[in-house]
């Protein structure tokens, strides 16, 4: 059985990363937020770049799944670029755009950056159940 919804913001891996809040801006722009944490640094005390891949997916699979009428949708392809390092205590800020949606896929892209510059570029498909 599939569940129908399927915010994951705050839910199931993303609870152990401290959440995400996300807002729906227009029909194809959603914004998240999320404040780093000693928990997201990696050992060279900069922010992992598993953490940055989740909270890129889990913000652009959620705009999915609201702009495809709450049917569950899953990721069928995602590409990171990491472009400079984030910090403890920075607050990050993505922005999402869905770039179009077919009847059974959602292509998006997302800017996650730090209010001075781009920390990653992420763009994905997602297949809609």
């Amino acid at each position: 059985m599939i569940k129908k919804y399927m915010d994951e913001t705050n839910q199931g891996f993303m609870q152990y990363l401290g959440g995400l809040n996300l807002e729906k801006i227009n029909d194809t722009s959603y914004e998240f937020s999320v404040e780093i944490k000693e928990m997201h640094l990696n050992t060279g005390k900069i922010v992992h770049g598993g953490f940055l891949s989740t909270i890129a997916d889990t913000g652009m699979g959620t705009a999915a799944h609201r702009v495809s009428n709450d049917r569950r949708c899953v990721t069928i392809n995602l590409d990171m670029k990491f472009i400079t390092a984030a910090k403890l205590g920075e607050k990050l800020k993505g922005k999402v755009k869905i770039l179009k949606k077919t009847r059974t896929l959602v292509f998006i892209n997302c800017e996650i950056t730090n209010n001075k510059e781009i920390i990653v570029s992420a763009s994905g498909t997602w297949k809609i159940l």
